[in-house]
């Protein structure tokens, strides 16, 4: 196989993976209406205990163990990562529970307005300077989410914590030299503790639905670990294969199908919901052709996980 076949055969795997990273994300609120009868909390200790045990193995198969073990022997890193720990099962809680409280719109919302966050973050508390069109873009976002605060049923909030919690998610891993997974691990592992007692609490007091429901929902929360690391997975594989800008413009594939899914659950799309996503998909139109346009200007850049 030439240089030339191998790019390209690695191009198309980075494509598959990153499709099926983003894919992934965009029916998870499929798979947790299929098990709504649970409380989001128990959906939520059940993602933490499931995904430790699946997460070893993959870090075994890996051979990613040096890192992990790397990381619990420094105090600071393991600071952040309980930090980051905090901020993406708040993340993962708010997104359960607004699919089962009928609000995957603002869940989709608030993904659509995370990479606009970061560009905001990034001026307000970093000291970085806005493009013209990444300025245009936010203030688009910022008057689509006041269009439906005021004349919507009030402020987004579900979309606002969402994107603020993944925001702070990711400038928190930023400052830690831990790849992808074992950084998953470490996180899941940290939580793990205090995941299984109050799991095991809730289930000793007859208010889990594990092992009681039938059997299809105990299988499906057996199977939130797998769905917990799988995505993450994929995603690190893609990255390493696609430039920044090529996973950049995928990131927009999971809000849109998350969009889908709500239309497909008959969530009412309101006259205010529409204008604000007409303002957030005219924002993330500008900043997707400034960064294609930028990125022609550059050399390609990779993400660096693995």
């Amino acid at each position: 196989m030439t240089p030339a076949d191998r790019q390209a055969a690695e191009l198309r795997s980075g494509i598959f993976f990153g499709l099926a990273a983003y894919g992934l994300w965009g029916v998870f609120p499929i798979y947790f209406k299929l098990i709504e009868a649970v409380t989001p909390a128990e959906v939520l200790l059940h993602r933490i205990v499931w995904a430790v045990p699946f997460g070893a193995l993959i870090i075994t198969l890996r051979k990613q163990w040096a890192e992990v073990i790397g990381a619990f022997k420094d105090p600071r890193v393991i600071g952040w990562l309980a930090l980051s720990a905090l901020c993406i099962s708040g993340n993962w809680f708010v997104y359960i529970w607004g699919v089962v409280n009928e609000r995957i719109f603002e869940a989709s919302l608030g993904y659509y307005i995370n990479p606009l966050m970061y560009v905001a973050v990034g001026v307000l508390f970093l000291g970085e300077r806005l493009r013209r069109a990444q300025l245009i873009a936010v203030v688009l976002a910022a008057i689509g989410v006041v269009v439906l605060s005021v004349q919507g049923s009030g402020l987004p909030w579900v979309s606002l914590a969402l994107a603020a919690l993944f925001t702070a998610y990711g400038i928190i891993r930023k400052r830690v030299a831990v790849a992808a997974m074992p950084g998953l691990f470490a996180e899941t592992a940290l939580l793990f503790p205090l995941a299984s007692v109050s799991l095991l609490w809730l289930m000793l007091n007859h208010r889990a639905e594990f092992g009681v429901a039938d059997v299809t929902t105990t299988a499906l929360l057996l199977l939130s670990g797998p769905l917990t690391v799988f995505p993450l997975l994929f995603f690190t594989v893609a990255a390493r294969r696609l430039t920044l800008t090529a996973v950049g413009f995928m990131q927009f594939l999971a809000p849109t199908m998350q969009f889908g899914v709500a239309v497909y659950f008959g969530e009412v799309l309101t006259i205010p919901k529409l204008i604000c996503f007409a303002f957030i998909w005219a924002a993330v139109i500008v900043f997707t052709v400034d960064a294609l346009w930028t990125a022609r200007k550059q050399p390609p850049v990779r993400v660096a996980v693995r």
